[in-house]
């Protein structure tokens, strides 16, 4: 057989096998049309498509609350996507059939934008919908995730939940000492002696405090308000520090303990709602090959390096509650 012929017939292959998985992809598509009309994609390839009758809807919350970077065909993701998540509570909120939310939190919290974000979007819900939300917290819902879960009608957690430290944090690292070592010298040119805070001169750290502390202020005024209970007390708790779930009811930050299902029950008896419904994540074929070759590829030392200062010292407000290793 002829070199020609062999190429024809690779690429006579190829189109058939690449016009065979368009078809059934089409056929796919057009089959969840028919199946219920209320089907939708949301961002980070997660589907909505919602009961034709009355239900509750589960708004997990799982992973560091921050914002949402892989939204393309390749993105491989994982925990908490807030684009999608906020997509999603937009929908609830025009569902007629949606009756509540189940609110399921196991967040250590997040970045200051998008845990505040979050936070108005579920006030905006209640207050469009007269809705209730409930919130279920498991292993923690601290900081951030705590903040989120104020914003419920009631709070349940596992008794083995960690929650509270309310308050905020900015962090970083002081490398001078090390830039000395490597002889390499830090040089700035700026209009402005605060321009470049990276000296942390006593007028930059109080600077930084100021806004910290502006920060901490709207942290326990929400919470005051979600708990009702007044904002000394609330400050008094507010030092940062984590609570298990039976301090945390004695002191007014939860309502009940209890295991997820038993809570579940309960929000389905007091509704009178006996669905409880959340969205799929659609199977990304394009995602997972990319992760799988992009994990073959070996990291360069910068690369390593890189990762690693954006792990630990973002400048960035957070919310967040540093877990013991």
């Amino acid at each position: 057989m002829k070199k020609k012929q062999i190429i024809g017939l690779i690429a006579a292959a190829a189109v058939f096998i690449v016009t065979g998985a368009a078809s059934v992809l089409t056929n796919a598509f057009a089959g969840k049309i028919l199946e219920n009309t209320s089907s939708e994609l949301l961002t980070g390839g997660m589907e909505f498509s919602s009961p034709l009758t009355d239900y509750i809807a589960v708004v997990r919350v799982e992973g560091t609350i921050q914002e949402q970077t892989e939204t393309g065909i390749f993105a491989d993701l994982e925990g908490y996507q807030h684009t999608t998540t906020m997509e999603y509570i937009d929908r609830l909120m025009m569902d007629e059939y949606n009756r509540g939310i189940l609110l399921y939190i196991d967040s250590p919290g997040g970045t200051v934008y998008e845990s505040e974000e979050l936070y108005d979007r579920l006030e905006e819900y209640q207050e469009l919908t007269d809705r209730p939300i409930w919130c279920y917290m498991a292993h923690y819902a601290a900081s951030g995730g705590y903040m989120t879960a104020v914003t419920a009608d009631k709070i349940y957690a596992n008794q083995n939940t960690v929650t509270g430290s309310i308050g905020v944090i900015m962090s970083g690292f002081d490398l001078t000492g090390l830039y000395e070592k490597l002889g390499i010298r830090y040089v700035s040119i700026t209009s402005g002696e605060n321009k470049d805070s990276s000296q942390l001169t006593d007028e930059q750290i109080a600077i930084y405090q100021s806004q910290v502390d502006e920060c901490y202020s709207r942290f326990v005024e929400k919470v005051a308000s979600g708990r009702g209970m007044d904002e000394t007390a609330v400050a008094a708790l507010a030092d940062g520090r984590t609570y298990t779930a039976q301090q945390a009811k004695e002191n007014g930050l939860i309502d009940e303990i209890s295991s997820y299902e038993d809570m579940q029950y309960q929000m389905e008896e007091e509704l009178g709602v006996d669905i409880v419904y959340e969205p799929s994540q659609a199977e990304n074929i394009f995602a997972t090959l990319f992760s799988e070759v992009r994990g073959l590829i070996p990291k360069s030392e910068a690369q390593i390096l890189k990762e690693t200062a954006d792990e630990m010292e973002s400048g960035v407000l957070m919310y967040y509650a540093e877990q013991l290793q």
